[in-house]
């Protein structure tokens, strides 16, 4: 087996750091200021911790299925409306699970409170309810991940049709998603 040897280039320790620090705090598209775009948050759980109770299944699994709260700032400037998707890709043995689908929701709305059922469409989850499904991991099983991600369209708030699946909302925001973000919480049971 052959080896290559790729030249080396000789930079001070200094230069070097600096460099790398610049390589995050700029952009070229924003003038050197660090970079903006949509950004996500739930006032229920911060990014990698745990999602409360209330936002689980009821029964068994814990909860009370309240949809949990999300907020969008800083959307593209083009965007008219936003989905939002709740997806556990631990669940199904790995495959992964969808429990909730909400799309059509304007995008100067900015958010959608723990609960709301109004003024936007909800699809099929992975029951086949057109619904918001609170997690219920396996009992035992290690915290399982859920992914809630916004993503900026511009179709307007009434495009799409009613009772789509996560897939078929994917699909038609081909060629219109113009951004996302996501947080990920953390339940176990």
């Amino acid at each position: 087996m052959r080896t290559l040897r790729l030249p080396t280039l000789s930079i001070p320790a200094v230069a070097f750091a600096s460099l790398m620090a610049g390589c995050t705090a700029m952009s070229p598209v924003t003038g050197g200021k660090a970079p903006t775009g949509l950004k996500v948050t739930s006032s229920a759980f911060a990014d990698n911790t745990t999602i409360p109770a209330e936002h689980a299944g009821v029964g068994d699994c814990g909860g009370k299925n309240v949809s949990m709260p999300v907020a969008w700032t800083q959307l593209p400037a083009k965007a008219k409306s936003v989905a939002v998707l709740l997806w556990d890709p631990d669940g199904a043995a790995g495959l992964g699970v969808s429990h909730w689908v909400a799309y059509n929701i304007a995008a100067e709305r900015g958010q959608l409170k723990a609960g709301e059922t109004g003024g936007f469409t909800v699809g099929t989850n992975v029951a086949g309810a057109i619904a918001y499904r609170g997690m219920c991991p396996p009992v035992g099983d290690h915290p399982h991940h859920y992914v809630l991600t916004v993503v900026a369209s511009d179709l307007a708030p009434d495009a799409l049709p009613a009772a789509l699946t996560r897939d078929a909302l994917l699909a038609a925001l081909k060629g219109h998603a113009l951004g996302g973000q996501s947080v990920v919480g953390l339940y176990s049971r």
